[in-house]
Formats: structure tokens, C-alpha cells, sequence
């Protein structure tokens, strides 16, 4: 599941009403990308009918489908003054991707405490015992309105409020009490999902330390603080702050943001922002540092292009120079990842390395496993993050386990890292985003820098993981001197890849016509061996994800063991035959998809007659060395899986049922 947050304050800043629903609108808009069914926002009130700010209330606004139809849904109602200007006021945006009761407006977030709306929730995530605190609410009299397990939080936080031991309760204390996975009006708790909070403001001090508070009372950094009560003393200052699950949502109204960690309690009192946490951790600095995101807004947009899968296929010779920048001396042949450095006599000492990964990640991991252990010499174990905890795998503290994920977020993923840490094994993570939970928690790490990726369906995420792996295989290796040769043809291959993936793109006209031959087809097997097996699966799974046809990627080795009982004259095949270690060998498998009448669409090396004289169809690609030739023929498969997604008349960007990031099991 992936749903996303967003959430805006405006103190002693005038906006009217209007503006408030745009910035919240737009918020939700940058998020799309991620998935979703329906959306919902809660704005402060007065309504038209209240005379004074003792009558203010909580509006809330839930649509099914899209944002577009929400925005709508906002001008339809005449309660609230849409030209009003707003000082201060607070409105917070949700989109929300069933798992708990199918799409409808009354299932949709905000949540709501009861009927007078006194408490209004927003929620990423699965509250797992949400069934035995319904049942216990119900017994005091709560009732409620959705299949949700979210509704939960709202019920929780009335009941506790109802029950509380004094007036001078607040609203942080109880946010306290009910922590799970909470985003709340003026109060934002992290527990598992990302949340990060933007900052606005014409006084640096502001923008630059954010004080601590525990559950004791105790305020971290007296100088930090004083100076900052000083400023509210003295200064009318004003300030807004972006709540939001995603840097895309913020970067265009500021580059100051504050990453929340687990277990975090934001709190906005007076235009002031601190975190709360119920315990101290030994060591922790007093104060939480502001960062600069380094994101431009043009690089979340899709310029030209139709969509932004297509715009992030077409970014690929880009994206992979932005892997290699700065850590490949191509002069030297030298490979050096900043961000392992520090632990690199403890890598060079493991005895076995464990990658793990979900999805496309998981493929990354496959495609660069046999060069893996080719240069480090080391058993590598390729593992799918969900089935490594479901068998409770061994783990030893001389084991280096890479954890992959483009969001760095995902759920099974991080969950993983943490049985390994709690191994104690050494653990690097592989992200695309700087801050994630995976950055955060691993020992060590390389950043892809493939920039933002917004389709659901990961392109250029993929290969520059891809690249990323190699180049730890290299910087492993540069002590070997029996594996110099090998790795000198890599690094002249790498160097040579931009330009490579360039020529590939000139295809697109090509693959298009094929897709003309396809898209009305239901099923589709991608075919191949050695270093070309990632290739089949992360081909299949890109259709399968954007076109919705059935898709499976087969390794040509198993053809004889069942699938070739699939092939006949209507079942569309591409193999993938480049000039490698397996070439011979994939050429018998092609002779046995021929003799029973397959008509295969070959991927094959530039001039090879072999290939032109037994195949349905070509795709004639560059070839580079072995080890990164799968960077070249999966691009093809981005490429067409993208065309028959439109072609079959599908939202190439929102695939159903998909999130961008999974958040949670």
C-alpha cells in the first residue's frame, strides 16, 4: 500500500481560503504518481454561518477517483468563504489506496472522531490490531462509519481525551498515547512510512535547528532554544511549514525540510516547530538539523514527453553518467564509492554477501549477481525481501547484506535490514533517495543519483542499480591482479554505455511497430539465459504491470522442463540472443521454439545473420561487454511495454492496483 500525505500551516502568513485549497490540491497532485483511488482533505473552519472563532470547525472534503474530481468537489460547496484571508490556519490532504474496505468517498481519509469532527486523522500504513481496538471502542459506545482500519486512530485519540485525567491534557500528550503510524491536525507522528516537513520562512533561525522535547519535559540545546524564543519575542515573525510523505510535494515552496525519524512527534504551537519523543537515545544530538533538498522542480515535470515513464526511459543515458559521476576515474581506472569507503577492509573481510530486494530491485540484483561473484570471488545469495523473513534466513556478523529499494521505504525491504542488523551483519543500502529510512538505517550506502523517478513502473532506477552494483564489484576487485583484464573491459565499457543506451533509444519507432503487432495479444513470454535472465523477468514484470497482459519471464534453460508446452503460432515470444557464453545454447532453444511453429522476436547483436534468417522479427542492439549488456536489451522491453500500455488505451504513469513505494507488508 502507498498512500500520501500532505499537509499545510500557514502562521501569521495571509492566505485566503482559496489559495489554502490550491496549495493543497497541487500537494496531492505531485503525489500521484505514487497511486491511488481516492482523495480527501480537512480544512480549518469558520463557516459562513459563524460569527466569531469560537465557532470554528473541521470541513471535511472525500471524493472516489481522482484528485481532479476532489478539486471539483471543493467549489461545489457555498459553506465555506472562499475570499477569506486566513492569518494562520491549518489543512491537511491524504490519498488513499484500499486495503481496508474498497474505494468509496466514506472509506476515503481524513478520519473523523465523531460527527462534530473534533479530531480529524490522516494515516499511512496497516494498524495490525485495528479489529481488537474496534471491538473495544465499540464497547464504549464509539461507532463508526468506515471498513477502515485507520478509523481507529480518531476513536482512540476522542476516547482518550474523554477519559483524561485533567483539563491540562494536550494535544501532544495524546497524540503520545496513541502513536501508531499518526498524522494529525497541528501534530505529525512517524512510525514506518516517510515523512518529512518543509520550512518557509524570512528568519534563518527558523530554517536551520529544530529543538527536541521528551517525554520528561526536558528541552534539548538551551542556547538553541533561548535564541529562538528570543526571536518570538522580538520579531512578528512569520512562517509556513509543508507536511508531506514525498519531497515532490514540497521542493516548489521550499528547499528546507526536516526528516522525521521513527517514533517522532512534530508539534507546531504558536508558530514554533519542535519534536517530541518519549525517550532520549544515548548519544542523540539535542537538536535536529534543517537539510537542503537538492531536487529541482523541473526534473518532477514531463516536459515534452507524454508521460513520465517515458520521459525517465529517454533520461537513461543521463541517469547512468549521474551513477558513475565522481566514482569512476576512467584516466585510472579507479572505482571509488564515497560512501563505502569507511568500511571497506570489513567488506573485503565478509565471507558471503546477501542482497535483497522487492520487484524491480530484486532483478537488479539477479542481473549483476554473476559478475558479483565473478570479481569478489564470494558466495552472493540473491534474495526477495518478503520470502528471506518469512524463512527466518541465517545471518551472521561476517555476512555484508545489501538492501535495494528505489524509495528507499519499502516496507519489506526495511524490515529485512532490520533482522539483519539485529544479526549483527554489516548492511549497505542501495537507494535513489537521500534520507530514506534504508539511507538512514543502513551502516553504509551508495545513492544512485538516478533522480526523481515518478512512474509507478521503475526505468532508469533499474539500470542505474545496475550500474551501481557493477561499480562495487569493481572497487572490490582493484587489489586482484589476475581479474585486472576483466575489469579494464568493463570500465572501458562503462565509459562507453551513455552512448550505447543512446542508440538503443533511436529504436523507438521500431519497437513501436512491433507493439502495433502485439498489443491485442493476452499474453507475452520473454525468453533468455545467463545474464540475460533479469532481463526476462524485469521485461515481464513491466508489462505486466503497465498493459495488464500476462507476462513471464522464462530462463531458456527450463524451456524443455514446461513452458515450451505454451508454445505455438500464436504465442508471442521475444528471446533475447546476444554473443556470449550462452550463445550456442540459446540458439538451440530458439530451434526448438521454431519447430513448433513460434514465431520469436529476437534481441540479438547488430549483424548477425544467424539470428535475422530464424526470427519472426529482430531488434538489432550495440553490444558491450557480457556483464552490462543486459543495461542495453532491457530498455527495448521499458520501451515496448510503455507502447502497448498506450496502445491498449492505459494510464502508462498509474498502473491499477500499484504504488509507487510499498510502505507497508
Amino acid at each position: 500500500m502507498c498512500v500520501r500525505i500532505f499537509a499545510y500551516l500557514n502562521y501569521r502568513v495571509s492566505r485566503t481560503r482559496k489559495e489554502i485549497f490550491e496549495t493543497l490540491v497541487k500537494g496531492l497532485q505531485r503525489l500521484e504518481y505514487r497511486g491511488y483511488d481516492s482523495a480527501g482533505i480537512a480544512v480549518d473552519g469558520p463557516t459562513k454561518t459563524t460569527t466569531d472563532m469560537s465557532g470554528n470547525t473541521i470541513c471535511l472534503f472525500k471524493k472516489k477517483g481522482k484528485v481532479k474530481a476532489l478539486d471539483e468537489e471543493l467549489y461545489k460547496k457555498d459553506s465555506l468563504d472562499l475570499d477569506e484571508e486566513l492569518c494562520t490556519h491549518f489543512g491537511i490532504a491524504h490519498t488513499r489506496w484500499a486495503t481496508h474496505g474498497e474505494p468509496s468517498a466514506v472509506n476515503s481519509h481524513p478520519h473523523r472522531s465523531d460527527k462534530d469532527n473534533e479530531f480529524v486523522v490522516i494515516h499511512n500504513g496497516i494498524i495490525t490490531n485495528y479489529k481488537e481496538l474496534k471491538e473495544y471502542l465499540k464497547t464504549k459506545g464509539y461507532e463508526f462509519e468506515s471498513e477502515t482500519d485507520t478509523e481507529v486512530i480518531p476513536k482512540l485519540i476522542k476516547y482518550v481525551y474523554d477519559n483524561r485525567e485533567s483539563d491540562n491534557v494536550s494535544f501532544s500528550t495524546l497524540v503520545e498515547r496513541v502513536i501508531q503510524q499518526l498524522v494529525s491536525i497541528s501534530n505529525t507522528a512517524k512510525r514506518g512510512s516517510p515523512l518529512l516537513i518543509g520550512v518557509r520562512s524570512e528568519h534563518e533561525q527558523l530554517t536551520e535547528n529544530i529543538p527536541i522535547q521528551y517525554n520528561s519535559g526536558e528541552l534539548c540545546s538551551t542556547l538553541s532554544i533561548s535564541a529562538i524564543i528570543r526571536l518570538h519575542r522580538t520579531l512578528n515573525f512569520s512562517v509556513e511549514y509543508y507536511f508531506a510523505s514525498d519531497a515532490s510535494a514540497i521542493i516548489e515552496h521550499t528547499n528546507k525540510v526536516l526528516y522525521m525519524e521513527d517514533d517522532d512527534i512534530a508539534v507546531v504551537k504558536g508558530g514554533k516547530l519542535s519534536i517530541h519523543r518519549l525517550n532520549r537515545r544515548a548519544g542523540e544530538d539535542p537538536v535536529r538539523a534543517i537539510q537542503t533538498l537538492q531536487m529541482e522542480l523541473q526534473q518532477i515535470m514531463k516536459g515534452n514527453f507524454e508521460s513520465f515513464m517515458q520521459k525517465e526511459i529517454f533520461e537513461q543515458p543521463e541517469s547512468v553518467v549521474n551513477t558513475m559521476r565522481g566514482r569512476i576515474c576512467f584516466d585510472t581506472n579507479k572505482v571509488v564509492l564515497g560512501g563505502l569507503k569507511e568500511h571497506l577492509k570489513e567488506i573485503k573481510r565478509c565471507k558471503r554477501l546477501i542482497v535483497i530486494g522487492c520487484g524491480t530491485s530484486f532483478h537488479a540484483a539477479v542481473a549483476t549477481r554473476q559478475i558479483l561473484e565473478e570479481l569478489t570471488e564470494l558466495p552472493v545469495m540473491v534474495e526477495l525481501a518478503s520470502d528471506f523473513l518469512d524463512r527466518n534466513t541465517p545471518v551472521f556478523r561476517d555476512d555484508v547484506c545489501f538492501f535495494i529499494s528505489q524509495s528507499g521505504e519499502t516496507a519489506d525491504t526495511l524490515m529485512a535490514l532490520r533482522y539483519c542488523k539485529n544479526h549483527n551483519a554489516l548492511t549497505v543500502g542501495i537507494t535513489n533517495t537521500v534520507g530514506s529510512s534504508i539511507c538512514r538505517e543502513t551502516d553504509c550506502g551508495v545513492h544512485v543519483n538516478a533522480g526523481p523517478e515518478i512512474g509507478v513502473a521503475s526505468t532508469k532506477a533499474y539500470t542505474s542499480q545496475f550500474v551501481a552494483l557493477i561499480m562495487f564489484a569493481l572497487m572490490l576487485s582493484e587489489d586482484r591482479l589476475s581479474l585486472q583484464p576483466r575489469r579494464l573491459e568493463i570500465i572501458n565499457s562503462l565509459r562507453m554505455l551513455p552512448e550505447l543506451i543512446k542508440k538503443v533509444l533511436t529504436l523507438d519507432d521500431k519497437i513501436k511497430d512491433i507493439a502495433n503487432e502485439l498489443y491485442l495479444q493476452r499474453s507475452l513470454l520473454v525468453m533468455g539465459r545467463g545474464f540475460h535472465y533479469a532481463t526476462c523477468l524485469e521485461g515481464a514484470l513491466k508489462i505486466k504491470e503497465i498493459t495488464y497482459m500476462h507476462s513471464e519471464g522464462i530462463l531458456a534453460g527450463e524451456l524443455k522442463h514446461g513452458p515450451l508446452a505454451l508454445i505455438d503460432k500464436d504465442m508471442p515470444v521475444i528471446m533475447i540472443i546476444m554473443r556470449d557464453a550462452c550463445y550456442t545454447k540459446c540458439q538451440n532453444a530458439l530451434q526448438q521454439v521454431t519447430a513448433r511453429s513460434g514465431r520469436p522476436i529476437i534481441l540479438c547483436c547488430q549483424d548477425d545473420p544467424e539470428m535475422t534468417k530464424n526470427a519472426y522479427q529482430t531488434i538489432e542492439l550495440p553490444q558491450t561487454v557480457d556483464c552490462l549488456q543486459g543495461i542495453l536489451t532491457v530498455i527495448p522491453l521499458q520501451l515496448l511495454s510503455f507502447h502497448l500500455a498506450v496502445l491498449r488505451g492505459f494510464d502508462v504513469d498509474f498502473p491499477r492496483n500499484l504504488a509507487k513505494s510499498v510502505t507497508v507488508e
